[in-house]
């Protein structure tokens, strides 16, 4: 059965991205830094004061140290090109950092979780004074790289991620203030566990939400606020000449990175080359699909598959 494949290339605009991947590498070497720094000051403080909450809050620094370390090298890995073994790039490091850094948040949350009812039931001594001024340099830091990372595309799961951990911290060190003050002025001491306990529990939805948007690029799973539906009806207006549309796939290769494949049936395959040009202008204006693999079915469709002419969403 004879029929065509036609591929529409993918526009690459390679300064474009390259300036867009160097400015995420500055802000994340950026908050790294500051991260690192600030975890540094609150182990030493935790320690001193015995705050349960300043140590925590450390702990979760110490893993967005390592995640945003992991961000930082998975932006330049991703701007490596394509070679025999990976054609289409480096790219999904981006979101398998992603993955990885939002399954450390549940880690980090089981140990918080353990140590807040611990010292639940056997309370210690707390010095709120060097807690509150380590819990304010903390939430003031946290600002600051959080303003950073700030404005990051919504489909880019790895400064995503990034940005989740140092929220995780900011919650935190909110929490730590607040549990410096009861304990300053109100003398309840269990303030600082409870409050560890509270920010954890925050934090697991936002890992949760982080790991459920990952696994589902990983899946090469529609991109969310696609409709695979609305893109098949869509692709049978674009042109008098389509007769049918079928065995359509859309999914995400990596942040922003969105890919589609399709049969056509066309009335007259004259038509062929102006149908492609329509058809991958559509996809790229209305849904952000700039790269297309398009087959031209010159008869029945070839796979010989029953539902070829049934919609199939990846």
């Amino acid at each position: 059965m004879n029929h065509a494949h036609s591929h529409a290339c993918e526009h690459h605009d390679h300064p474009q991205e390259v300036t867009r991947a160097t400015g995420r590498e500055r802000k994340l070497l950026f908050a790294f830094v500051l991260t690192t720094g600030m975890m540094v000051a609150e182990v030493v403080g935790g320690l001193w004061s015995g705050s349960l909450a300043l140590l925590a809050d450390a702990g979760h620094m110490l893993v967005d140290s390592l995640a945003l370390a992991l961000a930082f090298f998975a932006v330049r890995l991703a701007l490596r090109p394509a070679d025999a073994r990976r054609t289409y790039g480096y790219g999904r490091l981006e979101v398998l950092a992603g993955f990885v850094n939002a399954l450390t948040q549940f880690v980090l949350v089981g140990f918080i979780a353990y140590e807040a009812i611990t010292r639940l039931f056997k309370p210690v001594e707390i010095l709120s004074g060097v807690m509150l001024g380590v819990a304010i340099v903390g939430l003031i830091v946290n600002l600051i790289v959080l303003r950073t990372l700030h404005g990051h595309a919504h489909d880019d799961v790895n400064l995503g991620a990034a940005t989740l951990h140092v929220l995780g911290d900011l919650l935190g060190s909110v929490g730590a203030v607040l549990a410096a003050l009861a304990v300053r002025w109100m003398g309840w001491n269990w303030a600082d566990p409870v409050l560890s306990l509270l920010v954890s529990l925050l934090i697991l939805h936002s890992a949760w939400q982080l790991l459920r948007r990952s696994t589902h690029i990983l899946l090469e799973g529609v991109p969310e606020g696609m409709d695979p539906q609305e893109v098949e009806t869509v692709l049978r207006t674009v042109d008098i000449s389509i007769r049918d549309v079928h065995h359509l796939h859309v999914w995400q290769l990596a942040s922003g990175s969105r890919m589609a494949t399709l049969h056509l049936e066309l009335h007259d395959h004259n038509d062929g080359a102006r149908v492609l040009a329509a058809v991958n202008r559509t996809l790229q204006e209305r849904f952000g699909i700039r790269h297309t693999t398009v087959q031209i079915d010159l008869g029945d469709c070839p796979d010989g598959d029953p539902g070829c002419n049934a919609h199939h969403p990846h």
